[in-house]
């Protein structure tokens, strides 16, 4: 079957018509980066145990030997993959298919006698869960850059934009005007935020046994210190943060936190992606046409904002997925049920849906431009917006029911240039104040909004 007929009978988009937008997380969240990740826990746990003199029967390791369980655990293949499954298909076991398959491979080298310390006193979670640590880890490497290169393209068109002058819609009506660029300034502060948050997250992990009280370990080598040996895979090795009180499985209390974590990521773009849909809808924003591409299949005018849309749908899918895995995982019968581990074969599906929305919230920013025409006229039109800052000074003066006159003049009504600064020369205010309310127009009545889109 060639790559055309595979996209088109893939039964996930994500296999399909988005393939080249997930290429990257494909090696970590398929099932050969589950089984590749599950190899290389193996392999460091062994060398641990042949680095642990009080397990003498786990002989020191030459360099040489060294070297040779590196590259089993480098080198390893889409094939080799495939060999673990073939092993599996016998075993209906799929991590003593992968012990099964790293004595194979040792039989033929100098270590085929420490073959038995393979998988020594470990469960299955011992080595799933690391696993799952480290693709979780991986991913979202691959997300985060992709996320920063959002933010840095989100910041420089704040930065352009700094200073135009757009006016607020706070419940859907006109309010006192802000600036483009300060919009999305406030968008990538949160980003920022949330990103801090997801950085701040250092995975959890054990390897502690069948219950996770080291019983197996203690019945062979009492004297060991297996906390502490554990520990040093998990943390020395790998880089992931030891859980030491656990059942049969990690309790994956950090997963949910790091899908909780990326679900509000996902929900302030999601905010961004329907804020700019409205601009554009308003005719603030524009979008630049590419050619060849048509928008409507019987109207040739339109220029949708597919982009976005595309972008904030498939989040809701993204956190769809995430939210559920983050509610479920946390909850095990007794000391463990086998329900976490067919819902964490979909870890890779919320990664998905999440960095193909990323790609096209780039896209679509890439395309925007600025409609100063119709800001300008929208800013015009609702002077009223001026009602602000006249009761605001004359409550400063101590001049009565300010509030009250300007809802009297503004609430409701159509109100013009003339209309305010009529009414501002009315109220004999002290020469600066009134100097300084006749210069405001909606345009100029923005605040330090300037300022605070160029600091981020």
């Amino acid at each position: 079957m060639d790559e055309t007929s595979f996209s088109l009978l893939a039964l996930s988009p994500l296999d399909g018509r988005y393939a080249g937008k997930v290429r990257e997380l494909r090696p970590i969240f398929s099932e050969y980066g589950l089984i590749q990740r599950r190899v290389a826990v193996e392999l460091a746990w062994l060398e641990a145990l042949c680095d642990t003199p009080e397990i003498p029967e786990a002989r020191a390791l030459t360099a040489e030997e060294r070297g040779v369980l590196d590259r089993l655990a480098e080198t390893f293949s889409a094939e080799d993959a495939g060999r673990v499954k073939e092993i599996e298909s016998r075993t209906n076991h799929d991590v003593k298919a992968v012990e099964y398959f790293i004595k194979e491979r040792l039989a033929e080298t100098s270590l085929a006698d420490l073959s038995e310390f393979v998988h020594f006193s470990c469960t299955s979670e011992d080595i799933n869960n690391m696993a799952h640590a480290l693709m979780l880890r991986d991913g979202l490497r691959v997300l985060r850059e992709v996320q920063e290169n959002l933010i840095a393209k989100l910041a420089a068109f704040a930065h352009e934009t700094a200073s135009c002058a757009m006016l607020a819609h706070t419940h859907g009506q006109p309010a006192s005007p802000t600036t483009l660029g300060k919009e999305l300034a406030v968008v990538v502060a949160r980003l920022r935020r949330q990103s801090q948050e997801l950085d701040a997250i250092v995975m959890p992990a054990k390897m502690n046994g069948a219950v996770g009280c080291f019983n197996a370990h203690l019945s062979a080598y009492p004297d060991v210190d297996w906390e502490a040996l554990s520990r040093r895979v998990i943390e020395g090795k790998f880089g992931l943060r030891q859980n030491p009180l656990t059942t049969q499985i990690e309790s994956h209390d950090g997963i949910a936190e790091l899908f909780d974590a990326l679900q509000r990521w996902n929900t302030v773009l999601l905010d961004l992606d329907r804020d700019i849909w409205m601009y554009i809808s308003m005719r603030y924003l524009g979008q630049r046409t590419v050619a060849g591409e048509v928008g409507s299949s019987t109207m040739p005018h339109k220029v949708n904002p597919i982009d976005f849309e595309n972008s904030e749908g498939n989040l809701g899918l993204a956190n769809a997925i995430l939210g559920h895995l983050a509610r479920k995982l946390p909850v095990s019968r007794m000391q463990r049920d086998l329900t976490d581990s067919t819902v964490l074969r979909n870890m890779g599906i919320g990664f998905g849906y999440s960095l193909t929305a990323y790609q096209s919230t780039i896209k679509g920013l890439g395309k925007l431009t600025v409609n100063a025409e119709q800001l300008a006229a929208d800013l015009d039109a609702n002077w009223e917006v001026l009602a602000e800052p006249i009761q605001t000074v004359m409550r400063k003066l101590g001049r009565a029911n300010p509030y009250e006159q300007l809802k009297a003049l503004t609430r409701g009504k159509k109100v013009t240039e003339e209309t305010m600064r009529t009414f501002i020369r009315s109220l004999d205010l002290p020469e600066e104040d009134e100097k300084r309310l006749l210069a405001l127009t909606p345009a100029s009545y923005i605040g330090n909004a300037e300022e605070l889109a160029n600091r981020v």
